[in-house]
């Protein structure tokens, strides 16, 4: 019998991490799908959003008709603030992620290994790879890393791997990873499966992924 799989679109992922994100918690949103997550918090629940070039306080992205071309997140988005958020110097914005007062902050990822080492930076695939930005900062500043990924590569690739094969971001630090097949959990177990989407079976889902998956309890 044929599996229907339909993966969750960029904006389900984004909605799906944000049911679970705590109230009052102060948290960064990475480039990339991360920066969806603004778009999708329930209006009734008070999360903090932090932007790494300086905002506190950011918003859904902006109607079309009411963009403020100075006000952009750092991905260079333009974004919105809510009542009460404000932005500052760089500086100030890394000495927020260094001294602890994120929550957390939630990364893209090319992959994660069942250790929680993360690798989001480059593949190494040619000369031309960024700079790691502030991916080391806030994987070691913030008090919880969660990763938003696709589950595979464009190629069918699995991106949760036993090890890395791209320069690490930072070893150990993700405890938890939501895709558009799944959301997993980092234990000391290795890769603990939370749920999965409908219409994918465990032995599907385990073949798309690179480490053993492991069942709650």
């Amino acid at each position: 019998m044929t599996e229907t799989i339909t993966p969750l679109s960029r904006p389900q992922m984004a909605a799906r991490l944000a049911q679970d994100i705590p109230e009052g918690w102060y948290v960064n949103l990475g480039i990339g799908i991360p920066t969806l997550v603004a778009d999708h918090m329930a209006a009734d629940k008070e999360v903090i959003f932090h932007s790494e070039n300086g905002l506190l306080g950011m918003g859904p992205a902006p109607a079309k008709d009411a963009i403020d071309p100075w006000l952009i997140n750092a991905g260079k988005q333009h974004v919105t603030l809510v009542p009460g958020g404000s932005y500052f110097h760089q500086a100030d914005s890394f000495a927020i992620i260094r001294g602890g007062h994120l929550d957390l902050c939630v990364l893209g990822a090319f992959e994660v290994a069942e250790n929680g080492d993360i690798a989001n930076w480059a593949t190494s695939a040619n000369d031309s790879a960024p700079a790691v930005g502030g991916a080391m900062d806030l994987s070691a500043g913030a008090r919880n890393l969660w990763v938003l990924m696709e589950h595979t590569t464009k190629d069918g690739q699995a991106k949760l791997v036993e090890h890395c094969g791209y320069p690490l971001t930072a070893l150990g630090a993700v405890s938890r990873v939501y895709t558009n097949l799944a959301v997993v959990d980092v234990t000391p177990r290795g890769f603990v499966l939370v749920e999965k989407i409908d219409g994918i079976s465990l032995e599907s889902l385990q073949a798309r992924t690179g480490a053993k998956l492991h069942l709650p309890g």
